[in-house]
């Protein structure tokens, strides 16, 4: 079977509640929809409040509205904080562009697609790391019994977090089409592209492999133990797997797959078919919700977190080089640092940023030294899964991060 049919088979087959593609040209012509919201401070932040004449909209603007008219992305949602206050929140373009334009909003929730790997997947392994549950440097064996064989002995826990462990990065859709149960013994299966440790390579199995880890040691899926050990303590309410249908409204759709809009349900092919909960994609949020982790994450390295421990952030979000033939950068466990896939980091973050984004167009950067945490969110698949906004977002970081660094 070729790649269309195999996603085909992998559908669901609820009918569409939105009409068939249209094309990004609509765009041009329709307004751009733009939203600002400057110096907004959450409830009880002792910050002064910043007025919008203070900094310079209008590059950001222009940058941004000049990419939905080339076709970039339909719109975004961007968003710059720091301790307890929004510098800046601005939303441009649209959700939807046909029948009806629908403006974007900054409720708007989006399919993070790899961000699932950091604000899921590697904070739940920080938090059991917390708790004393998961030591790092163990292999993935010594939890996963059945995780062994064709070189996989020795592969740590750490390997997987750095994607050093020499696991593929994607190994056969169709070893995912029959189920969780037997997508796992198909990668229990699997041999090593390279020995472990001696070579970086950006592996969505490695952080299957670490879901079903947090399965295994809490006893629960990671989509509970992300809620009742992340997005519930730190009240994200729009934030979790499989969003609930109350939500569907204000879901940004990605793309047009066969038989309708890829909306409200996961885009990933592989998380889908193991019914949208995966270690490396499967995550739905808001900026809002986004923010108030990054936030956390701050607190936390101020050593002023009952959530997270300072040493436990601090542990997660150091960097280690990252082996290759010719140098590949920095990354921390479970989030990127400095390497081939931080353009969207921007310049004007300092070296203990850490972040991550997301094959549906975006991204979370988090500073403890500047205090600063970045959202960007945009669905750049839509409408024809042609869209592009890395070098965009690490633009508007850039202005973001001088202007409140």
């Amino acid at each position: 079977m070729n790649t269309h049919t195999l996603r085909a088979e992998i559908k669901s087959k609820a009918p569409q509640e939105q009409p068939s593609m249209c094309t990004r040209r609509q765009m041009m012509s329709a307004g751009l929809g733009v939203s600002i919201a400057a110096g907004f401070c959450w409830p009880g932040a002792s910050l002064p409040r910043l007025q919008a004449d203070e900094f310079n909209l209008g590059e950001i603007e222009t940058l941004i509205t000049g990419a939905i008219t080339a076709g970039d992305l339909p719109g975004a949602v961007v968003s710059c904080a720091g301790r307890g206050q929004i510098h800046y929140r601005q939303t441009f373009g649209h959700r939807w562009l046909s029948p009806d334009l629908t403006r974007l909003t900054d409720d708007t929730v989006f399919d993070l697609a790899s961000i699932t790997k950091s604000v899921a997947t590697a904070t739940s392994v920080a938090l059991l790391y917390q708790d004393g549950n998961i030591d790092p440097k163990a292999t993935v064996k010594h939890y996963l019994p059945e995780f062994k064989g064709r070189g996989k002995d020795a592969i740590t826990v750490e390997q997987c977090l750095l994607h050093t462990s020499g696991l593929t990065p994607d190994n056969a859709l169709a070893d995912y089409l029959s189920g969780s149960e037997l997508a796992w013994e198909n990668i229990c299966g699997l041999g090593l592209r390279s020995e472990p440790g001696i070579k970086f390579s950006y592996s969505d199995v490695g952080f299957i492999v670490l879901g079903k880890l947090v399965e295994r040691i809490s006893g629960t899926t990671i989509d509970r133990f992300a809620s009742e050990r992340i997005f519930q303590p730190l009240q994200m309410p729009d934030t979790g797997f499989n969003p609930p249908a109350a939500l569907k409204p204000r879901i940004a759709p990605t793309e047009n797959d066969d038989d309708g809009w890829v909306w409200g349900r996961v885009h990933d092919p592989r998380a889908h078919a193991m019914g949208g909960v995966a270690g490396h994609a499967g995550l739905f949020s808001t900026a809002d919700d986004l923010t108030k982790f990054g936030q956390a994450l701050l607190a936390a390295s101020r050593g002023e977190s009952d959530w997270m421990k300072e040493s436990t952030l601090r542990w997660m979000s150091h960097p280690h080089p990252v082996p290759a033939s010719e140098p590949r950068g920095t990354r921390a466990l479970g989030w990127d640092h400095r390497s081939p896939y931080s353009r969207n980091r921007g310049q004007a973050f300092s070296e203990q940023a850490f972040g991550h984004g997301g094959f549906t167009g975006t991204v979370l950067w988090i500073d403890p030294r500047k205090e600063l945490v970045f959202v960007w969110l945009s669905s750049r698949l839509y409408p024809d899964g042609k869209g592009t906004v890395n070098t965009l977002a690490g633009n508007v970081a850039t202005i973001l991060g001088k202007q409140f660094g």
